[in-house]
């Protein structure tokens, strides 16, 4: 089904109407995937709604951007994309949250696998959205497979940034485990460790200890991911970045996915073998995760970027 409609998209320093905002079907971007992007959400909190993390993902798009020249010639500033951002979410009057999907593209301009030739593009859109696993999964979990497809290798695409085009690799390991009756799967690196999911990064928890992949495993530097180590440890809990392979996922008391489109939700089963409920420590981490980014956790309040939509 299709995702719901705003009013506005913010391209190329326009505002113009949902179904005005185009691109020439010639775009290199469409042909090759040569793109970055960003997901990002804003929350319902007392004041209204809440851009979580803001800088900290529009940095990470500027960084993306000057891994795929000439992406990195892109004439606005973190600021100004900042300025943007809030001002879209105000014209399309976001006031229960949102999502946001920030892209650099590139503009009609070479058909060729040379990208040099072509002006990057710069679109921003907001929608209304709910979970990304299912309603029901931030509670009762998700069941998982070990997908077929390796996570690209290191030194194949930079795992450092989010390239339209690297996510081909995630689309075949998600349509194999749609098919196979899962809702996600998880990806194993080059070397056979566990990286991550097809969107998530991914945590297991055993004897009281979350252990993740580390970013040389080929995981992406999650933004999310790197705010639940801090509330776990915040919370007193152990957090160890450590290459895991699939058995510390079968022998797991629990797994946890993170991400903006998945927040931090729970994992049920994995290749038929039963992980559990949610858990307790993976419990307690969500609950302090989705009152920090509704502003209920003063320590965390300066993730927030509140938007005035009256």
């Amino acid at each position: 089904m299709p995702f719901p409609k705003a009013d506005k998209i913010w391209l190329d320093g326009r505002i113009v109407d949902w179904d005005e905002a185009t691109v020439h079907v010639l775009t290199p971007t469409l042909h090759y995937g040569y793109g970055v992007f960003e997901g990002i959400r804003a929350y319902p909190t007392d004041d209204g709604p809440a851009v979580f993390r803001l800088r900290e993902h529009v940095e990470r798009l500027l960084r993306s951007a000057r891994l795929y020249p000439p992406l990195d010639t892109v004439p606005y500033t973190a600021d100004d994309l900042c300025e943007v951002i809030v001002g879209l979410i105000r014209v399309n009057g976001h006031a229960k949250g949102c999502y946001i999907r920030p892209t650099i593209i590139l503009g009609y301009g070479e058909i060729g696998l040379n990208p040099l030739p072509s002006t990057p593009q710069t679109i921003v859109a907001s929608w209304e959205w709910g979970a990304y696993l299912g309603e029901d999964s931030l509670i009762n979990g998700v069941r998982l497979m070990i997908s077929s497809y390796r996570r690209i290798g290191k030194n194949t695409i930079p795992p450092a940034g989010k390239a339209n085009g690297q996510y081909l690799n995630s689309s075949l390991a998600k349509v194999d485990a749609l098919r196979a009756g899962y809702d996600e799967a998880i990806m194993l690196s080059e070397d056979g460790y566990v990286a991550e999911g097809t969107g998530e990064n991914l945590f297991v928890v055993a004897d009281g200890i979350i252990r993740t992949p580390p970013l040389s495993d080929g995981p992406l530097d999650g933004i999310t991911r790197a705010s639940v180590m801090r509330i776990a440890r915040d919370l007193g809990i152990e957090v160890v970045e450590t290459s895991l392979v699939r058995t510390d996922l079968y022998l797991a008391d629990e797994v946890f996915l993170t991400g903006t489109a998945a927040e931090l939700t729970p994992v049920r089963e994995i290749d038929g073998r039963e992980i559990g409920p949610r858990g307790p420590v993976t419990e307690a981490v969500q609950t302090a995760y989705l009152d920090a980014v509704r502003g209920r956790i003063p320590a965390y309040r300066d993730w927030l970027t509140v938007v005035d939509v009256t």
